[in-house]
């Protein structure tokens, strides 16, 4: 496959976050809700997905959830309890990096649901999105499919680098070893909730690059947006500082110039 270069890379993503950004300010405008969910193998690209997407947004309308383990408590709860306090009120953009369909996945294959707990599921979560859409709140569905030789390689590589080594935990490798359990629970997670009123849009990540893009310019295609004008604004002179006299420097701690000795 002929990948894209880097030059033009940079400038088509650098063009999909303006127009991110107009997204976020019409959603702010409008009192829009959006509930994106990333979902995918371990390895295909979800967070940096995310982080391109987040990355010119104000995060205080486009927020990340990214939940840890349920303690003890929360696993005695409603299954969908913990999600419902994340989803989005009006003006916000809400991503999951992973969600809900963790049931579907990593609990269905790891063991760690009852067979009645995961058929429950089931028949409860096409039911839970139709009732999240009817309320206002447009639900996106992303699952990033990468190959089974391109997870080898980026497993391979994390070996190897340091700032990504902590994505090698215990789960991420037996989840290594479980190719063909996660595709059949894949499979049927996608058979009983890949409903018309919330569909699964597959993302192909084997080219992280490609997959950015085309996730990007996907999800802006399916939120009606338009620009909201914003009225101009002027910096004016600022007034003279009269009356402040500033602490000697050498009162004051600073961090160590060590850039210096690089140059």
């Amino acid at each position: 496959m002929k990948k894209i270069s880097n030059a033009k890379y940079e400038a088509e993503l650098a063009r999909l976050q303006i127009e991110l950004v107009k997204l976020q300010e019409w959603v702010k405008h409008t009192g829009h809700r959006v509930a994106i969910i990333f979902e995918g193998r371990d390895a295909a690209g979800k967070g940096g997905t995310i982080k391109r997407i987040t990355e010119a947004m104000n995060p205080r309308i486009c927020q990340v959830v990214a939940l840890p383990a349920p303690t003890e408590r929360e696993k005695s709860q409603w299954y969908f309890q913990r999600y419902v306090t994340h989803l989005p009120a009006a003006g916000e953009i809400i991503i999951f990096d992973r969600s809900w369909y963790n049931r579907g996945g990593v609990e269905r294959v790891m063991g760690f649901c009852t067979d009645e707990e995961y058929k429950e599921f089931m028949r409860s979560c096409p039911e839970f999105e139709r009732m999240l859409v009817r309320s206002g709140i447009q639900l996106i569905k992303y699952w990033f499919s990468v190959s089974d030789e391109e997870q080898e390689r980026r497993f391979q590589k994390r070996l190897t680098d340091p700032t990504k080594q902590w994505k090698l935990s215990p789960m991420d490798l037996e989840s290594r070893k479980r190719w063909v359990d996660y595709s059949k629970a894949k499979d049927d997670m996608f058979a009983h909730t890949d409903i018309k009123q919330a569909p699964w849009f597959v993302v192909n990540s084997d080219v992280k690059k490609h997959a950015r893009l085309n996730c990007i310019n996907h999800l802006l295609s399916l939120i009606p947006y338009e620009e909201i004008e914003r009225p101009p604004v002027e910096l004016e002179e600022r007034p003279a500082q009269r009356g402040y006299v500033r602490p000697p420097m050498g009162d004051q701690t600073f961090v160590p110039e060590v850039h210096a000795d690089l140059i």
